[in-house]
Formats: C-alpha cells, sequence, structure tokens
C-alpha cells in the first residue's frame, strides 16, 4: 500500500547505574529456552460482559498524560504504545511501586496484560487496513545482571516478545534498529543513535504499524489554499482539504466530526473548540466518560469538513508528567521495586527516563504515523437531517481510534502548521 499509518512503536530501555533485520545478527534468540505458557486470551468480547472496559481506563491514562505534557505548541501522544511500555515494564513492578503504575494506568497489571493480549489478537487487519504489534526483549549478556525468568516468561505469554541476550556494543544498536525498521514497514529508521551505554542492561521494544487508506480518497478538486490562525493570531499558508462527513460531534465546549478509514474499522476524529474556549481549557474538561459520551451521541448530520494536510514531529520527557501522576517511586534510585524484573550487583533499579517520540502526516489520500517511548532505568550506580460544518482552520483536538473499542491508537493536538 502506498499510505500506511504506523501508529506507535515502543521502546523500553532498562538501564542500570546508568541506564536488524528482524533476526538479530550478534543478538543471541533465546525463543528456544523460552516457550510460550498455557495462558487462554481473554476475548475482547468477553471483558464487555464482565463491565471490564479496559479502553476507556487506557483514554483516562491518556488524556491524564495528555494534560501534564501539554504545551502550546504541537503535541501527539501514542496511548496504546505508552501502556503496552509501562505495563511490560510494571510486569517486574512489585509493592508500592507497582500500585502506584496501577493507579497511573487505571487499571490492575495483570488485567491490563489480558487486554493488551486479547487486543493484539483480536486487531481488525485487512488489505487497506494492516495493522500488526511485535514486541521484543534485549537484555545484556553479563554476569552483573541476573533476569528473572518469570518475568521473561509474562512478557512472553502475554506479549509474544521476543528474548534476545546481547552484548550491548554497536552490535545491539544494529540489531535493534534493523529490527524496528523491519517491523514498522521503514517508517522509523532507527531507535538508537549509539551504542548501548555501558550500565543499560535491557531494553523492551514495542512496536505497532498501521497502514490504512481514507474509506473516501480526497480528489484534487477538493484540496485549495487557506490559512491555519493559531490560538496567538498569527497565520499559516497551507493546503486544506474538503469532504463531506457523516458523523457530527458536539457539545458544549467543542464541535467535530468522525472521518473512517477503509471499512470504517478505524478512524480519525477531530474536534475543534468553540471559539473563546481554549485549547488548554478543552483538553482540561476531557475525560474518558466525556469523549465516550460525545462519540456515541454522534449524529447523523451531513459535515462540510474541512481538514489541513498537516505533518507534525513530537519529542517529550515523560518523566514529569508520569511523577506528577503519581508514578514517583519508579523513578526513585532508593523507593524503586523492580525485584520482579531480576536483581543487579550494583545496585536498586529504577526508571531514569521515559523519551516518547511521535510522527504523523495527514494527507488526501491517508495518513502515516510512528511513535517511539523509551522508558529508561537505572541502578544507584446515514439520512441527510441538517448539515453542520467544521473546519479545522484554528487549533484542535485528534485522535486515531479503533471504531469497535473505541481505543486511541493516537491522541494529539494541532496548534500550528509549519
Amino acid at each position: 500500500m502506498k499510505n500506511r499509518i504506523l501508529v506507535g512503536i515502543l521502546l523500553s530501555c532498562i538501564i542500570l547505574s546508568a541506564c536488524t533485520s528482524s533476526v538479530p545478527n550478534k543478538s543471541l534468540d533465546l525463543m528456544r529456552d523460552i516457550k510460550k505458557g498455557n495462558v487462554t486470551p481473554v476475548k475482547i468480547e468477553d471483558l464487555k460482559k464482565e463491565d471490564l472496559n479496559r479502553s476507556r481506563n487506557i483514554t483516562d491514562f491518556s488524556l491524564d498524560l495528555f494534560r501534564e505534557s501539554f504545551e502550546m505548541e504541537n503535541i501527539l501522544i501514542s496511548p496504546l504504545s505508552i501502556a503496552s511500555a509501562l505495563t511490560m515494564t510494571a510486569n517486574g513492578a512489585k509493592d508500592n511501586t507497582l500500585s502506584q503504575m496501577e493507579k497511573v494506568l487505571h487499571s490492575d497489571i495483570k488485567e491490563l496484560n489480558d487486554y493488551l493480549m486479547g487486543y493484539r489478537i483480536y486487531l481488525p487487519s485487512d488489505e487497506k487496513y494492516k495493522v500488526s504489534l511485535a514486541n521484543a526483549i534485549w537484555f545484556r549478556d553479563d554476569e552483573r545482571l541476573k533476569v528473572n525468568e518469570d518475568f521473561l516468561q509474562i512478557n512472553k505469554d502475554y506479549f509474544d516478545a521476543g528474548v534476545y541476550k546481547a552484548p550491548f556494543d554497536e552490535s545491539t544498536m544494529n540489531d535493534m534498529n534493523a529490527w524496528v525498521k523491519d517491523k514498522t514497514d521503514s517508517m522509523i529508521e532507527d531507535i538508537l543513535k549509539e551504542a548501548p551505554p555501558k550500565d543499560a542492561v535491557m531494553y523492551l521494544v514495542n512496536a505497532l504499524s498501521f497502514d490504512a487508506e481514507w474509506e473516501n480518497i480526497y480528489e484534487e478538486t477538493q484540496v485549495y489554499d487557506g490559512e491555519f490562525i493559531t490560538e496567538s493570531g498569527d497565520k499559516k499558508a497551507t493546503k486544506f482539504m474538503r469532504s463531506s462527513e457523516y458523523s457530527y460531534l458536539e457539545n458544549d465546549l467543542a464541535t467535530g466530526f468522525i472521518k473512517p478509514y477503509s471499512d470504517n474499522k478505524y478512524a480519525f476524529v477531530a474536534l475543534l473548540p468553540n471559539k473563546g474556549v481554549t485549547m488548554k481549557d478543552f483538553v482540561d474538561s476531557l475525560n474518558a466518560k466525556t469523549l465516550a459520551e460525545l462519540m456515541e451521541d454522534e449524529k447523523d448530520y451531513t459535515v462540510n469538513a474541512v481538514t489541513p494536510k498537516f505533518t507534525v514531529e513530537y519529542e517529550a520527557l515523560l518523566n514529569d508528567p508520569l511523577k506528577n501522576m503519581g508514578m514517583t517511586d519508579a523513578f526513585s534510585d532508593h523507593d524503586a521495586n523492580f525485584s520482579g524484573l531480576g536483581i543487579s550487583s550494583r545496585g536498586n533499579i529504577f526508571i531514569g527516563r521515559v523519551i516518547h517520540k511521535t510522527k504523523i502526516s495527514v494527507d488526501e489520500k491517508g495518513t502515516k504515523a510512528g511513535a517511539v517511548t523509551a522508558v529508561e532505568m537505572k541502578d544507584e550506580a446515514a439520512m441527510e437531517i441538517e448539515y453542520r460544518e467544521v473546519v479545522l482552520d484554528r487549533p484542535f483536538f485528534y485522535m486515531i481510534i479503533d471504531t469497535e473499542e473505541k481505543l486511541p491508537l493516537f491522541m494529539g493536538s494541532l496548534m500550528d502548521i509549519d
């Protein structure tokens, strides 16, 4: 396919005292030693019957993180990627460290394991919307690190993670970068710019690729020149795309629409704050319940929708937002408890950094997007009833969602256009 959405690449690097081709070159594949356990996948529909809506939990977590990260600039996060990375990491957490991570994620980690496993198996995929998830764990071939086999087993069972023992030199960087490039269909060229630092001992990587076309691709006559106006009043020349959509969204603070990708399994959701409502005020008003109610209350009006062509690249250190949300012990060299992950002869293991990088491009044919999250750990060393118009020519909030689960694969705010 020519148009693809690469929705998420997740890298968790577990680093101590400082924290490929699809078949790694010098990394030793331990898959022969770690067989998949007899874990029965939980079906998504069964979770709904039990009234366990994990997609809303992930959405609430995402909105909390979005608010904590919000600034007067373009923001783009991948909720599914970040939640997956933190869940894999949390499988090695215990006591208060685990409790805080569960509180921040709005869910029990065991239940998230079930949900994310079921979701990976459930993912709708077809010729025009190809979706896949891949996970891997690299750890240093060094006697100073003793990795808990149960930690590897649970991430193998629930995330189908490949497990590699590696020298953590330049060859490991090359192996990991080749794996990422392969699993993201070359959307992301590399994840490491240099060989792992001497105190790095483990990397957990999750790659999510999404390849889709619009249900109705824009024609040349639907594209025109216009101006995007920022909150500060700056005017930016850009290309706009006009279309008719049939899912209108509205509440007291915003209007918007849902634009489906092919076969309506995934969709682009746009919400434009009303004039006089700042993006910050609008974001502060959101939670999973209000978002769900807004989409469930969609109106079958014909929407004259105008969307800008745009590309956004975003990079942020998520340490402070996650700490502000209550995940403090995990970042403390004294208080963190990741004993379920393993032990280091050099001291206590804790998270050093959580790095998130994303990119999205929206044009006439579809959307391309990618995300990278790095968790670095250290030790002490329808019928046309009415017409509506939504013109996205000023800052707006948007998501790429799974239309069945209403799970946000991407969540962003476009504040400016370069």
